[in-house]
């Protein structure tokens, strides 16, 4: 089960910074893109000018992200005393795979004219950036509640609410339009924020190792 921990471990490292990699080449590099207003999402479509470095983005974050996910859970004590943290980062990783194969259908936002409805993959897009939200939010919350009465993780309970805050602080904004102009600013601290979090995480991860520290939790419901 801890085969290959500390490649597992580095997933959450190197996933976070390919795909910021990723956006900001691509951003850099794409023609009549305004980063401000518009989102990361349009890089990976098809009339993106190098949609394939962003789609790799999506792909290496997805991998990585369940990867360290995987690796935590090890390091938290197995699948019953790891709770539903780890859980749910995976599930962010799998969400991110979806959300890189299913492509929006264009690269700026709003329909073209003339057409009323977007795809059922485009939709799938949408949906799978849904799920990788919502875990960003509980993923942290969730651990917070598996380090209570832990002496080794339980110095991290703030830092993960914290994280959880933020994502969720960010995410209200976006969503709210009250800064729709500046959105795509909005959307790359979103993503950036959680993905520093399981970054950081990570890096704790890989130097307690599978055995965590030696945690003395009691196993989670």
């Amino acid at each position: 089960m801890r085969r290959w921990f500390g490649l597992r471990a580095l997933g959450g490292i190197i996933g976070p910074a390919v795909f910021t990699t990723a956006w900001a080449i691509s951003t850099a590099r794409q023609e009549g893109y305004s980063v401000r207003d518009e989102h990361i999402s349009g890089l990976a479509a098809p009339d993106a000018d190098h949609p394939g470095v962003m789609i790799t983005g999506f792909l290496v974050l997805g991998a990585g992200t369940i990867a360290a996910g995987s690796a935590l859970e090890d390091a938290l004590g197995g699948w019953q005393r790891a709770g539903w943290g780890p859980r749910l980062i995976q599930v962010s990783g799998m969400a991110a795979l979806v959300a890189g194969v299913l492509r929006r259908d264009r690269m700026l936002l709003g329909l073209p004219e003339g057409v009323e409805h977007q795809s059922w993959h485009n939709d799938g897009h949408d949906l799978a950036a849904g799920v990788v939200y919502i875990c960003l939010v509980a993923a942290p919350i969730a651990l917070a509640v598996r380090f209570r009465d832990d002496p080794v993780w339980g110095p991290l309970i703030t830092p993960a609410l914290t994280a959880s805050a933020a994502t969720l602080g960010t995410l209200a904004l976006f969503a709210s339009q009250r800064i729709v102009q500046w959105n795509g600013v909005v959307q790359r601290a979103m993503v950036s924020l959680p993905g520093l979090g399981l970054a950081a995480l990570s890096a704790v991860v890989l130097v307690r190792g599978p055995d965590g520290g030696a945690s003395v939790s009691r196993p989670s419901a």
